[in-house]
């Protein structure tokens, strides 16, 4: 395998881009050199040219896996969690994650999981298809299968975490996820930001079965939190380094307060969230994987409508229905 391209984005602390296959073409995973050995935050998506990178990875640095101390974990999407299993089998480190993923996991990953069956029952009621449900049911089952094996997870109860030999504080921002967390440096004023602010696209806000019910009031709540930090650099998953850290929070609210009164006025007089979904998304041909992150979407940005009062929620027997 060719040399991976680590940038070193402090004092023992590595930026290790680890292949996807998804449009954004890497997550960004970290690694911390430590008086006692390695840390990592994030190991990928389980896919054969993940696990090459990680191969050459450990070469480059001159990681040896029995030395890997602590495996962290953002949260429990699989191109953030898929390899944890594996990484877990060829370190024998614990596997930290937050408690609401740590449930999360457990419900969407877990053997007895009926996510998949769930998502389809939600997207019916909200008008979507039923050929587009089987598509998306099937797209999850082999989602699934990109996160074996499932690792013995710990959960992360604890303040702070040593990362670089430094002391970074433990922050929640549900929001992407109920469970997403943030690693917040103090003296060297860096954010491990993970999903929840990106360089030039958005996060994924989506309602799920078994997750919080207003996922964007969340992330309103949680962006507002780290707008207060003092940020010189926040290291995303996804993307370049950012440098302007208020200023990207700033576009992120006025993105998502656009498409707020854009769906507002599409849901007018009465129309479904796949319908609303269609109008904002479906100018472009979308995979069952797109349609369900579309759908997801508009549901929360439609949910938060509802919770502030700018739209009115209506339950038929064949659908339910949002209007002003």
């Amino acid at each position: 395998m060719a040399q991976i391209e680590i940038e070193m984005v402090g004092d023992g602390i590595y930026r290790v881009p680890i292949p996807v296959p998804f449009p954004m073409k890497y997550v960004y995973c970290y690694v911390g050199r430590e008086t006692d050995g390695w840390s990592i935050v994030d190991v990928g998506f389980r896919y054969p040219e993940a696990i090459r990178a990680w191969e050459a990875v450990f070469r480059q640095l001159g990681i040896k896996p029995r030395h890997v101390r602590a495996i962290y974990i953002t949260h429990f999407h699989p191109d953030h969690f898929g390899l944890a299993g594996w990484m877990q089998q060829q370190t024998e480190a614990p596997v930290w994650i937050s408690e609401p993923d740590y449930a999360m996991a457990e419900r969407v990953w877990g053997e007895e999981s009926v996510q998949a069956c769930e998502v389809g029952a939600m997207f019916r009621r909200h008008g979507v298809p039923d050929e587009l449900v089987t598509d998306i049911e099937e797209s999850m089952w082999k989602l699934s299968l990109r996160v074996s094996p499932f690792p013995v997870l710990t959960v992360l109860d604890r303040s702070e975490i040593v990362l670089g030999q430094r002391r970074w504080a433990v922050i929640p921002v549900p929001g992407h996820s109920d469970g997403l967390i943030s690693f917040y440096q103090p003296e060297s004023r860096q954010l491990l930001a993970s999903d929840h602010v990106l360089d030039r696209i958005t996060p994924n806000i989506s309602v799920w079965p078994g997750a919080h019910p207003n996922p964007l009031e969340q992330y309103f709540a949680s962006l507002r939190k780290v707008e207060e930090l003092e940020v010189d650099v926040a290291l995303p998953a996804h993307g370049a380094v950012i440098r302007q850290f208020r200023e990207r929070i700033g576009d992120l609210f006025r993105h998502h307060e656009q498409r707020l009164q854009k769906m507002k006025a599409l849901a007018g007089t009465g129309r479904t969230a796949y319908e609303v979904a269609h109008c904002v998304f479906g100018h472009k041909p979308l995979t069952a994987h797109q349609w369900r992150f579309a759908v997801a979407e508009t549901l929360a940005h439609l949910e938060y409508l509802v919770s502030v009062g700018e739209l009115q929620k209506e339950e038929h027997r064949h659908a339910i229905i949002y209007r002003q």
